[in-house]
């Protein structure tokens, strides 16, 4: 298994979904312009090897498709990261065994967890260069800048480490970071983050914040730092449950964190508490440019790194982008957690087109009249990650909620707008959504698209159409005979249906 981003890049390239670019190219816009159309074309991954103003290459669209989040996973197949996520549900509300067989698959999670304990590294890789005080300059970094309007480059793929000065708990977050002189770098991180915490902590004791940046890591580490699921486990161990071994960590130079001892850079800074600067505007997720916040300002002392090191980066933005693959791929994730939590749930599905999160697909295994609303109440509670969810479509267990065709028919054909779709007004919101009247609070809608029963509806409802079960087999028999076993019917191209999809 590949666990440093060498050995992805590797991987890529020997199943042919990496290009690399020797061509010079500037980091200013233009990465991110080519990165784009390859991001909503399914391209391969890019390596730029002659970048304008840097010494060192940049890797972008790495996780550009689901597939290539799965092998960052050490898996071939999306089904495969349920598995994942029943480990996930079994350690975050263990329950008592009621037979031989689910004692035996609690002690196999025990084992996973033994195995997953991040180890040490005396000799990191990342530490092969040393870069103090007065030798460090940012700049050298070759750090993008994706839109016209944004106010200046950033760091977008860097592991932000910092620990609680109390319990000495390390958190791993994936946070923007801007550049704002050869020494000092904005973070950007919302006040519920543990970053945060661990800062506010800090200021009540008058301490400044130790920060470490580790980039260009094993992406499976950053799956690992990007989970939000309410398990006392420290993204390390996470980290090591993905992939099935324990993480290699080093102790930082100069600070009393632990990194990923393979990573390509890592920073090494402090915060003081109270000390911000402007942060901001820059593309976001939603698909419009944020504001200007006051943010925490990083005065980083140190900068080590490997021996002709890589820079890994990406950006935000309208989907599809890097961060709406490793949505698909949580959502995979939290698909057994869910269940677990609202035993009704069959499954669901974050489209990526609906910002990953602002409008989730339920189907339910509908059982009495109310179940529908039910789910769709339980869903916004079952998970915080859900908190800003603003759409929740709930519909029967036999319609594909990954087929938009399928959706869209049940919502047409089962709902009447009047009995079906409720809303409700003024719940706390996302602050980047620009379409609630008010900035932080909004209204949520759910919608139930299932068939009615009883009292939910006053007559009976319509046969489904099906075709003849002995007919389809023998169709099925004598479909070579008919000369069409040439014609693959799985691969439906959209355009033919009236769609412009490119």
């Amino acid at each position: 298994m590949a666990r440093d981003l060498r050995g992805f890049l590797k991987l890529l390239e020997d199943k042919g979904q990496l290009r690399r670019i020797d061509a010079l190219v500037d980091p200013d816009l233009e990465i991110a312009e080519i990165a784009n159309r390859m991001l909503n074309a399914g391209g391969p991954g890019l390596l730029f090897e002659n970048v304008k103003g840097a010494a060192y290459p940049v890797a972008i669209n790495l996780l550009g498709t689901e597939q290539r989040v799965c092998w960052s996973m050490n898996m071939e197949k999306p089904e495969e990261l349920e598995e994942l996520g029943k480990k996930l549900a079994m350690l975050q509300q263990p329950k008592p065994p009621k037979k031989l067989s689910q004692a035996v698959d609690f002690g196999k999670v025990l084992f996973d967890v033994l195995k997953a304990k991040p180890g040490r590294n005396f000799f990191p890789p990342c530490q092969e260069v040393t870069l103090k005080d007065d030798q460090l300059d940012l700049n050298q970094l070759p750090l993008i800048r994706p839109y016209p309007g944004d106010a200046g480059k950033i760091i977008t793929l860097g592991l932000v480490i910092t620990k609680d000065c109390e319990t000495g708990t390390p958190n791993v977050g994936v946070y923007r970071l801007q550049l704002q002189s050869r020494n000092t770098m904005t973070v950007h991180w919302l006040s519920v983050r543990g970053g945060a915490r661990h800062l506010r902590k800090a200021a009540e004791r008058g301490k400044k914040l130790e920060v470490a940046i580790a980039l260009g890591v094993d992406p499976l580490l950053i799956m690992a730092a990007a989970t939000p699921i309410p398990v006392d486990l420290s993204e390390w161990l996470f980290a090591g449950l993905y992939g099935g071994s324990g993480v290699a960590l080093a102790k930082c130079k100069t600070l009393d964190l632990e990194v990923p001892a393979d990573s390509e850079f890592v920073l090494e800074g402090t915060i003081t508490p109270g000390e911000v600067l402007s942060d901001g505007p820059f593309g976001d997720h939603m698909g419009y440019y944020g504001g200007v916040e006051d943010s925490p300002l990083i005065r980083f002392h140190c900068m080590t790194h490997r021996k002709d090191p890589i820079y890994l980066t990406t950006f935000s933005g309208r989907p599809p982008k890097e961060e709406a693959m490793l949505a698909i791929a949580l959502n995979r994730i939290y698909t057994p957690i869910l269940r677990q939590q609202v035993s009704e749930i069959v499954d669901f599905f974050l489209p990526m087109e609906a910002l990953s999160y602002k409008a989730a697909i339920i189907s339910i295994d509908k059982a009495y009249p109310g179940q529908a609303r039910r789910a769709a109440l339980a869903f916004w509670s079952a998970l915080p990650q859900f908190t800003y969810t603003k759409f929740v479509i709930v519909v029967d267990k036999d319609i594909n909620i990954r087929d938009p065709r399928q959706v869209v028919w049940a919502i047409s054909s089962k709902v009447d707008p009047v009995r079906d779709v409720f809303i409700l007004p003024n719940t706390p919101f996302d602050t980047l959504d620009f379409a609630s009247e008010k900035i932080g609070l909004g209204g949520r809608m759910g919608i139930d698209a299932t068939t009615k029963i009883p009292p939910e509806t006053e007559h009976e409802w319509g046969e489904p159409l099906e075709s003849d079960p002995d007919v389809a087999a023998m169709v099925d028999r004598r479909w070579a005979e008919y000369g069409l076993d040439d014609l693959n019917l799985q691969q439906v191209d959209p355009n033919l249906f009236g769609y412009q999809v490119h």
